[in-house]
C-alpha cells in the first residue's frame, strides 16, 4: 500500500509503527482468511433420534425426528435405498432448495428435474402435520416414488397428483436437503432428507467474510488516517 511517507524518519518519532504497519495488516487479513475459512465449512453433525411410530410396508413412515448440532428437527426421509438407526450420528452438508439451488452436493441432484421433485417432495412432507397418520403410507411412498421407482407404490395417485399441481405454490425458504457428506454414493450410506430449518439462521458464510473485510478494510483506514495526521502534525512543528 503506498503511503506517501518521507524517506527520512519523523524527528522524535520512532519509525518503528510505520514498518510494523504492513506486517499487522497482513496479520488481520490472515486472521480474516482463518475465520473466513472456518464459517464457510458446510458440514453439521446430525443426529437420528428416531420415527414417530406408524408404519407401513414393512417399514416406518411420516415425520422422523433428529438434531442438527444438537437442535431439534423434523426430518422427512425423501431416499428409501439407504438406512439410518437410532442415536446413528454423521457428518452431512445442507442445501436449499430455492430456486437457481445448486445441487451438486445431493444425492439426486443430478436427477432430470430434480428441483422440482425436491421441491414436491417438501410439498408432500407438509402434509404430515394437516393428515391424520392414516395416511402418512400413501404420503411417504408418493416422497420415495419421486426418486425411486423401486420404493413402496402408494395405494392411489391422489398425492403425486396434489403434489404436481400445488408445490410451486408453497414457499420453500426454509427447507434444506441433508445429505452425507462427499463422497455420495447411491447405495450403503445414510438416508438423505428434508427439513426445516430455524426460522433466524444464521448468517450465509459469504456475508460473513464480507463483513470480516470491511472490518479490515475499516482498520486500514483508520490507521491511514493516523498516519497522515501524525505527518501533518510534524510538517506544523517544522
Amino acid at each position: 500500500m503506498n503511503q506517501n511517507l518521507p524517506l527520512e524518519p519523523i524527528t522524535g518519532t520512532d519509525p518503528a509503527p510505520a514498518r510494523l504497519f504492513p506486517i499487522r495488516i497482513l496479520a488481520i487479513c490472515a486472521f480474516a482468511l482463518c475465520l473466513a475459512t472456518t464459517l464457510s465449512a458446510s458440514s453439521l453433525q446430525m443426529t437420528f433420534v428416531g420415527a414417530n411410530g406408524p408404519q407401513m410396508f414393512g417399514v416406518y413412515v411420516g415425520p422422523y425426528s433428529g438434531t442438527m448440532n444438537g437442535t431439534p428437527v423434523d426430518l422427512f426421509c425423501v431416499d428409501f435405498a439407504n438406512e439410518v438407526n437410532p442415536g446413528q450420528q454423521w457428518e452431512a452438508n445442507l442445501t436449499p432448495i430455492t430456486l437457481g439451488a445448486d445441487l451438486s452436493d445431493t444425492r439426486f441432484g443430478a436427477a432430470p428435474g430434480a428441483l422440482e421433485l425436491y421441491r414436491q417432495a417438501a410439498w408432500l412432507s407438509l402434509q404430515f402435520a394437516l393428515q391424520p397418520a392414516t395416511q402418512y403410507g400413501d404420503i411417504h411412498a408418493t416422497i420415495w416414488q419421486l426418486f425411486n421407482p423401486a420404493a413402496p407404490t402408494p395405494s392411489t395417485s391422489y398425492w403425486i397428483e396434489q403434489a404436481r399441481s400445488n408445490y410451486a405454490s408453497a414457499d420453500y425458504g426454509d427447507f434444506r436437503i441433508v445429505t452425507n457428506t462427499a463422497p455420495v454414493q447411491p447405495v450403503g450410506q445414510v438416508q438423505e432428507f428434508l427439513t426445516r430449518t430455524p426460522p433466524d439462521p444464521a448468517p450465509e458464510p459469504g456475508t460473513q467474510l464480507l463483513a470480516g473485510l470491511a472490518l479490515v478494510g475499516a482498520s486500514c483506514v483508520a490507521r491511514r488516517r493516523r498516519t497522515n495526521r501524525r505527518i501533518a502534525r510534524h510538517a506544523r512543528q517544522e
